[in-house]
């Protein structure tokens, strides 16, 4: 499984009817594009305050890689990128976007030793 983690720094002008709007329109893609298996999207709501202004973010569950570069050349998702994009404080700078491949082999934690 891939997890497409995006977070997102909204210009200050973009309500939330906008927000809900564009992820309505990437929501719309799962009909369209196998593979694509969910999408969640809201608010940060980390106490951390580390969040360096990404205040929104959407992650969206693919079965493989091949799904997510499905998605990824779509031409709806082209456009609602765009249009996403063009919604964002700085454009691209306002965007940042992270895969985790769950299929990934992992290297179990070193043990930790007592002193």
């Amino acid at each position: 499984m891939i997890r497409h983690c995006v977070l997102l720094r909204f210009a200050a002008e973009v309500g939330s009817s906008d927000k809900d709007a564009i992820y309505e329109r990437l929501a719309s893609l799962q009909s369209v594009v196998p593979g694509f298996e969910r999408i969640v999207y809201g608010v940060n709501s980390s106490a951390e305050g580390l969040s360096q202004g990404f205040g929104d973010g959407f992650v969206i569950e693919f079965v493989d890689a091949s799904a997510r570069d499905t998605y990824l050349a779509h031409p709806d998702h082209q456009r609602a990128g765009a249009a996403l994009v063009d919604m964002l404080d700085g454009g691209h700078e306002g965007l940042v976007v992270f895969d985790i491949d769950d299929d990934v082999p992992r290297v179990p934690p070193a043990a930790v030793t007592a002193r």
